[in-house]
């Protein structure tokens, strides 16, 4: 429609701001804040991810059965989907911060300012964080978000006008919604694939980078694992004799890795000593090390489950250090101390009886990896993890019995977490066909420190073979074991049982795994033809 020679008249796009544009914009511009974040975290490994330092302050806040649930079900996926609750929780916020700006603007960038303080005062709380740095990316977020927002919002006739002497003219439309959905699709798609490039380029920085600093080396090194002491050489599937790293399960609280500097590192030992010891990274490689070949299981393992390994690790004796801090005689519990602020805590005995407990700093002929707790971790055989396995080890303090839990046990776990005589079917599996007549049935039992000393293989509720047991690589790992039993045609179910060095039999449960550990035989369905 023309209003004269040469001028055409543009229609108003809507005469009104739809109802979810403020909402809209907000996620908009809070995704596009969040992508600068995580491109600067990206670049600076001084600059910890707003989002994994915000998912790693609700781990530290839930209740324990939430965390334990979580666990449970997602295994090590819970830190994916912990980073997606924190990216939910971030739109659902920005959200209201549209809301909030569809009524006035400053009011807005007043809340994006005190979000994007408290994210800077999480995110600098992490141990390898540059306060300096952290602020000016959390700054730089901050900034982006609340320009974005501004400039959405005025597509949507919603910003507060400017003061201007020029009158608005009537021809210009209230609300142009072509404009906002031009600028909020590239803005949301470019903030999307930047953020996801930083988060993609981080992830494969940690798994590619290897730590610093020079191989540990065992003054008195362990002969390799010959073939006829790995069950899995001769038999597929079996659960090899050593984990590979890559295999290796890891569960832990640390939504993100933590990065440390061994030139500044040093592991303290505290508390209830005559002798408190600070120990730097190359003071802790030049003294004797070991080796010990021992098998590790997480509280959370399922009957049957993967949520245990078996590794060589290098380090120092635990008792060794201990002996020189001189614990008091009040001295009853070993506290490890996490650079993130985990705990663990298990009896002093425990390290001193004889079990090669260690601070170890090497894994499988590496250096301790970091997803494993480089530069240091607490290694004892015999305990669950959440008790003893402390990654990232920043100090070791003793205290009495009662006078200081670790963060799982106010949680509702038991302050004690012995290992349980446990074994598993890795060979057939579940709902495998096997050839009727002798079939081969083979896996791996452990009772660490206790040792095997024998397991049965029942077929249908009874017992149809005693296994042969391979000889274990040492009294804290699992042992390999095989069996022969023999299968009619149709279908059967398998069970394993273990008896462990002090001649007690494997639980048949069934209990899950809260509070101390699951309970069971493992049984698997399998039908022979």
């Amino acid at each position: 429609m023309t209003a004269g020679a040469g001028t055409t008249e543009r229609a108003p796009l809507l005469a009104h701001p739809p109802r979810w544009g403020a909402p809209v914009a907000g996620m908009i511009a809070t995704i596009a804040g969040i992508a600068t974040a995580e491109s600067v975290a990206a670049v600076s490994p001084a600059v910890p991810s707003a989002l994994d330092a915000l998912g790693q302050l609700v781990v530290t806040a839930l209740p324990g059965p939430a965390v334990t649930t979580a666990i449970d079900l997602l295994g090590a996926a819970n830190r994916v989907v912990l980073t997606l609750a924190s990216l939910l929780v971030a739109l659902l916020l920005g959200a209201a911060v549209g809301r909030i700006g569809a009524t006035s603007l400053p009011a807005a960038a007043a809340t994006v300012a005190v979000v994007g303080l408290g994210t800077a005062i999480a995110v600098a709380s992490r141990p390898e964080a540059s306060v300096p740095l952290v602020v000016a990316a959390l700054v730089a977020a901050t900034l982006v978000t609340i320009g974005l927002l501004g400039r959405l919002l005025g597509h949507l006739g919603l910003r507060p006008p400017r003061p201007s002497p020029v009158p608005p003219s009537p021809t210009d439309p209230p609300v142009d919604r072509r404009a906002f959905l031009r600028l909020g699709v590239a803005a949301s798609v470019g903030a999307t694939a930047m953020g996801a490039a930083a988060r993609g380029s981080r992830s494969v920085a940690a798994r590619i980078v290897p730590p610093s600093g020079p191989m540990p080396q065992a003054t008195t090194a362990l002969p390799p694992v010959r073939a006829a002491q790995d069950l899995a050489t001769s038999i597929e599937g079996v659960s090899p004799a050593l984990t590979p790293i890559d295999r290796f399960f890891r569960i832990d609280t640390a939504i993100v890795l933590p990065r440390v500097d061994v030139a500044d590192w040093e592991l303290r030992i505290t508390g209830e000593v005559e002798r408190p010891l600070s120990i730097g990274y190359d003071q802790l490689l030049a003294r004797d090390l070991v080796e010990v070949d021992a098998t590790i299981a997480c509280v959370s393992n399922e009957v049957g489950g993967s949520l245990i390994g078996t590794a060589r690790w290098v380090g120092v004796p635990l008792a060794e250090l201990l002996e020189e801090a001189g614990p008091t005689r009040v001295a009853e519990q070993v506290l490890g101390r996490s650079v993130d602020g985990f705990t663990a805590g298990f009896p002093l005995a425990a390290a001193r009886d004889g079990r090669q407990a260690l601070v170890a700093v090497g894994m499988n002929g590496e250096v301790l990896p970091r997803q494993h707790g480089y530069p240091a971790r607490l290694v004892v055989p015999g305990l669950f993890g959440y008790v003893s396995a402390t990654k990232w080890l920043a100090a070791i303090e003793l205290t009495p019995w009662d006078g200081v839990d670790g963060y799982w046990i106010p949680r509702g776990w038991s302050k004690e977490g012995p290992v349980k005589t446990s074994s598993r079917i890795d060979v057939p599996g579940m709902d495998d066909e096997v050839t009727a007549g002798s079939v081969v049935v083979a896996g791996v039992a452990w009772a660490p420190t206790r040792g095997i000393e024998m397991v049965e293989v029942l077929v249908d509720g009874e017992v149809a073979s005693t296994a042969e047991l391979i000889a274990p690589l040492s009294d804290a790992t699992w042992v390999q074991w095989r069996a022969e039993v023999p299968l009619s045609p149709g279908e059967h179910r398998l069970a394993v049982r273990a008896t462990d060095g002090d001649g007690t039999l494997q639980a048949v449960g069934p209990a899950r795994p809260a509070p101390d550990g699951a309970e069971g035989w493992h049984t698997i369905r399998v039908r022979a033809v």
